[in-house]
């Protein structure tokens, strides 16, 4: 005598949801503790996979060309950043005008430099601008770029606001000190 498998009836009028796809997804991390707390190798691919966005929308790189070069595969970008590219009729991807991924940065302070965590691409342009003209005005003496940031601020993932030291004595100060790097405006994973 065979034993059958106890077969389950499906339950009239509910939708059974999958877990396959939902265990295998993580969520985007929303705040600098919840992207460090992932392991070094998710969180560098984070942080490619929203620089490939940038490039994708800073420099009208097509999705594969901007992923070659930050070394990530373009199916992981999708993947963790789909959420800002929309794909268009021909198939190749684009990015939005903005969106609101993590990215963790450094940003200038009163006492060097501080990292800290964004979720709005035109806040991160505005911090990169606003590095450019530290840089530049540390190099050339050239204070007009810095003017144009006088009053302005960044807002943290958290919502706190964060002024612009545009104080000339002050970069002065820090640039002597050596408090800036000028490497990278990512901040580097942990």
């Amino acid at each position: 005598m065979k034993r059958r498998k106890h077969q389950r009836r499906p339950i009239l009028g509910k939708k059974r949801r999958s877990t396959r796809h939902a265990r295998g997804k993580r969520p985007a991390p929303h705040t600098a503790d919840e992207l460090f707390s992932k392991p070094k190798r998710s969180q560098e691919a984070w942080i490619r996979a929203t620089q490939v966005v940038t490039r994708i929308r800073t420099k009208q790189e097509s999705l594969q060309k901007a992923s070659r070069e930050e070394g990530i595969a373009p199916r992981t970008v999708i993947r963790l950043a789909g959420s800002s590219l929309r794909k268009r009729p021909n198939g190749r991807y684009t990015a939005k005008t903005s969106d609101r991924l993590l990215r963790v940065l450094v940003i200038p302070t009163n006492k060097g430099s501080d990292e800290i965590a964004i979720r709005d691409s035109r806040q991160a342009t505005l911090l990169a601008e606003y590095w450019i003209a530290v840089h530049r005005y540390l190099q050339t003496g050239d204070a007009s770029s810095i003017e144009k940031f006088r009053g302005k601020s960044i807002t943290e993932a958290s919502g706190k606001r964060i002024s612009l030291v545009t104080d000339l004595d002050e970069l002065n100060r820090l640039g002597n000190a050596g408090a800036f790097s000028f490497e990278s405006l990512y901040a580097r994973a942990s």
